[in-house]
């Protein structure tokens, strides 16, 4: 399988690229990754070195990959946080030029517009363009529960409203959805959950609440997800899968008192996790 990564990319520790390619590649995937920024490391550290890439900088390089002729190999293109409108128009120049090259080519985009406790954060413009341009395009996507209420224009109390949510967005265009980082009122205290909706139906799964705050694992749960479903066709599968892989990446990054994710000294998690948690039909 081959997947252009077009995303973020740090030197120090894991986001965005640094965190998505290395675990598609342990499971067998040649990435294609495009780096839509190089930083020393990520932002959460409140300073950072390095440059911000324009739109041209992406088409440039993605042009350079058509002249290899290699467009029509690639399965996938994935896609995270967006600096700014020029970066998104590439990308969708991008999946465009994929899809025409091979018409089963499918698009996962990380909505990354802000998260619960937060509220937005990333540029004016770039919430609007996900609802309007990336999202409709996209034939996967995965919103934390801050994201996904801001694309559905809904809040997400219940279970049932969580669903209705997802089903709005469904109606934007993507046919695969992934929620990240669900609490609702039948959410226990000490466990979080995801809820993930395709063709098959519509799942969700539950995981102990671990005591960390950590940058990058969703851009990995992302890539995770985009692989197993290209895999497998199954939702639940796809779901079941990355939520097992990155649960056990995570309890060896607490275990181990780390600042950044533990992507390469907990690799294995993402071919045999050590605990398998299954998704469950809502």
């Amino acid at each position: 399988m081959n997947i252009l990564s077009i995303q973020s990319h740090v030197v120090y520790g894991h986001v965005g690229n640094a965190s998505a390619v290395f675990p598609l590649q342990r499971l067998g995937c040649e990435v294609w990754p495009i780096h839509t920024v190089q930083f020393s490391n990520h932002t959460g550290y409140g300073a950072w070195k390095g440059r911000v890439f324009d739109g041209g900088m992406i088409g440039e390089v993605l042009d350079g990959v058509a002249e290899r002729g290699a467009l029509g190999r690639c399965d996938g293109v994935l896609s995270g946080y967006m600096g700014g409108a020029d970066i998104g128009e590439a990308i969708l120049d991008a999946v465009g030029k994929v899809r025409a090259a091979n018409p089963a080519a499918r698009y996962c985009c990380d909505p990354v517009i802000g998260d619960v406790g937060r509220g937005v954060f990333v540029r004016p413009g770039i919430p609007e363009f996900m609802r309007a341009r990336a999202v409709p395009a996209a034939d996967v996507i995965t919103p934390n529960q801050f994201e996904l209420e801001y694309l559905a224009e809904r809040t997400t109390g219940t279970l049932a409203d969580a669903r209705r949510a997802v089903e709005i967005v469904h109606l934007l265009g993507p046919k695969v959805i992934l929620v990240t980082s669900l609490h609702t009122d039948e959410t226990p205290a000490d466990a979080i959950d995801l809820l993930a909706s395709g063709p098959d139906g519509c799942f969700r799964l539950r995981t102990p609440k671990l005591d960390l705050s950590i940058n990058g694992a969703g851009d990995a749960i992302a890539a995770l997800f985009f692989f197993h479903f290209l895999s497998t066709g199954s939702t639940a599968t796809a779901l079941s899968r990355s939520a097992s892989s990155i649960f056990g990446v995570l309890q060896r990054t607490v275990a181990a008192g780390s600042r950044e994710i533990l992507t390469v000294a907990a690799q294995d998690e993402f071919v045999s996790p050590s605990r398998v948690f299954a998704a469950e039909a809502v």
